[in-house]
């Protein structure tokens, strides 16, 4: 095609036209982001860290590391952890029932799996607590085999698993669905077995995804409260969350030491989410470099 007989195109201004960008200049949009972060996040962040700092250090260290505090951040950290690696298994099933099967009353399903998004987690807590209670549906049946779930750690671990699910399931349902299965086939074709298949054909792909479905569901269900309170029972030294500490503190007017532990949680937390960014971007160079 000749451009110099079509005013239209014109190399000499083409270029400068394929450089635009639909928002501001890097400048421009660099300053706003950094702005609207530091008013959301950053700010409130800071307040945390100097409000603590009114604290010395042994009244600092007395009010983290005291035996009752210690005891909700093995609970809170622990059954997070547990509650993330749990549906980091059952998501991703159930994220493949979900875009490999047709069924009766899929759509619903999948509508299921967003309901502790919208749902208040006050009132998820309240139907926890009742359904498994001792006298609860569920509870009474447990408890003829002797577990008890209402007011233990199992129950926290319970509702961990309740409010996190859904993230599992949201981040990996995407590439399976953009995951061909002719790759599976081929594989099969070749004489690989299913666990083979799923270990080296699917898992790298959707490993990226599975990490920060993780991730998501490991941050949320630190940060848990209003789901958890209910059906844990608050028994010192056995199922108070952190979280709980914090309410105690603020309850008792000692807003130092509620931001001290915040403190803690936050240092803590954002150690751990960096550690596992960092896998998810290795995961993710890693799969990119097999695929080429």
């Amino acid at each position: 095609m000749n451009t110099t007989m079509n005013p239209a195109i014109n190399p000499a201004t083409f270029g400068t036209y394929s450089t635009k960008r639909v928002l501001p200049g890097f400048s421009l949009t660099l300053g706003y982001s950094v702005l609207y972060l530091s008013l959301i996040v950053l700010i409130p962040l800071a307040a945390i860290f100097l409000k603590t700092s009114q604290l010395t250090m042994s009244e600092f260290w007395d009010a983290v590391s005291s035996p009752r505090v210690v005891a909700s951040y093995q609970l809170t950290f622990g059954a997070s952890l547990f509650a993330a690696l749990f549906n980091a298994v059952f998501g991703v099933l159930l994220a493949w029932v979900l875009v490999r099967y047709q069924f009766p009353g899929r759509t619903v399903i999948d509508a299921l799996i967003d309901l502790p998004f919208a749902l208040p987690t006050a009132v998820a807590g309240i139907a926890l607590t009742a359904l498994y209670a001792p006298n609860g549906w569920l509870g009474s049946q447990l408890g003829q085999w002797g577990i008890k779930v209402a007011f233990t750690p199992l129950g926290v671990l319970v509702a961990l698993i309740f409010i996190g699910l859904p993230f599992v399931v949201r981040t990996v349902q995407p590439v399976l669905s953009d995951l061909d299965s002719e790759l599976e086939e081929a594989a099969a074709s070749l004489g690989a077995q299913r666990w083979q298949i799923f270990r080296h054909v699917i898992l790298p792909i959707i490993a990226p995804a599975l990490i920060t479905g993780f991730a998501l569901a490991f941050a949320r269900a630190l940060g848990e409260y209003g789901s958890v309170i209910f059906i844990a029972g608050n028994i010192p030294m056995v199922s108070e969350i952190t979280p709980l500490m914090i309410i105690t503190k603020l309850e008792q007017y000692d807003y130092a030491g509620a931001t001290a532990i915040a403190s803690v949680m936050l240092i803590i937390s954002f150690a751990l989410l960096l550690l596992i960014n960092s896998l998810q971007a290795w995961s993710a160079s890693t799969t990119s470099k097999g695929q080429k």
